[in-house]
């Protein structure tokens, strides 16, 4: 049997010094999420000067953004539990507060209290969902996300302001189809179904020549015309999770992205 004093530590030979390490903010992945930061807040301008269009570009950025900055800390080991939290402040001002203020400025706002009821909910569902997925970090299947993330919510949102600016609609024209669009987007953020989060996919690891040559082409494709495509491709996304839900749920598969490893933290409470 061991006592007290055999657990104290042993001192270092004469002339070691042992410097401890400081505690400080990483510049490069926090650059990133203050650009997002700056995309959320540019949007919020852009829609109170009428320039619905530059809100909904400012979203994307941000969006693009975002993306970048965890995998920017990741690659450079530069993660930081100030960058999390710094982090889900800017997800909630760009993907929140960004597209529920444009949303209701360009359509909403019409509606009365019915406009401000869809844009708080799609607010609220948003705050709902960021702390929920702080919470459940540990014990998440990461390569699933639980509901729709943020950020493809909100790119829903702005797409389709986006879209409907490109063509010329005005929002007084189209203000039950956002209303119903915030209910879904806002709504299914806070569900349980399975989004792919493709954090599976490893940007340091070689790929085929025509992997590039793919990337090349749906560049392009793009470029074609921006808001159609791009408002197309989060449509699918965003119907994407219901269609695996039903499938998992036909083949008698869990649904649930909760992992039920015994190594992850306890679970109790968190598949319902």
């Amino acid at each position: 049997m061991h006592d007290g004093h055999d657990s104290q530590p042993q001192p270092l030979p004469e002339g070691v010094v042992v410097r401890k390490r400081r505690k400080g903010i990483y510049i490069l992945p926090n650059l990133f999420t203050l650009a997002a930061l700056f995309g959320g807040f540019y949007a919020i301008v852009m829609a109170m000067n009428w320039r619905f269009d530059l809100a909904a570009i400012g979203v994307f950025s941000a969006l693009v953004l975002d993306s970048l900055d965890g995998r920017v800390a990741r690659m450079t080991n530069t993660q930081s539990a100030f960058g999390e939290q710094m982090d889900s402040l800017s997800d909630m001002v760009s993907f929140g507060a960004a597209p529920a203020l444009i949303s209701y400025e360009w359509a909403l706002k019409g509606l009365g209290r019915w406009g401000w009821f869809a844009a708080f909910v799609y607010c609220a569902c948003a705050a709902l969902r960021l702390a929920r997925f702080n919470v459940n970090t540990g014990v998440v299947d990461k390569r699933w996300f639980q509901g729709l993330p943020s950020p493809a919510s909100a790119a829903l949102v702005a797409g389709f302001i986006w879209l409907m600016a490109d063509y010329g609609v005005k929002g007084s024209q189209a203000q039950w189809v956002m209303f119903a669009l915030m209910l879904y987007a806002g709504l299914t953020m806070v569900t349980n179904v399975p989004f792919y989060s493709f954090k599976d996919i490893s940007m340091k690891r070689s790929v085929p020549f025509a992997a590039i040559v793919f990337i090349a082409l749906a560049i392009a494709v793009v470029n074609i015309d921006p808001p159609v495509v791009l408002f197309a491709l989060f449509v699918l996304y965003g119907l994407s999770g219901y269609v695996v839900y039903i499938w998992r749920r036909a083949k008698g598969i869990q649904t649930s992205v909760i992992s039920t490893s015994t190594d992850e933290p306890d679970e109790r409470g968190l598949h319902q």
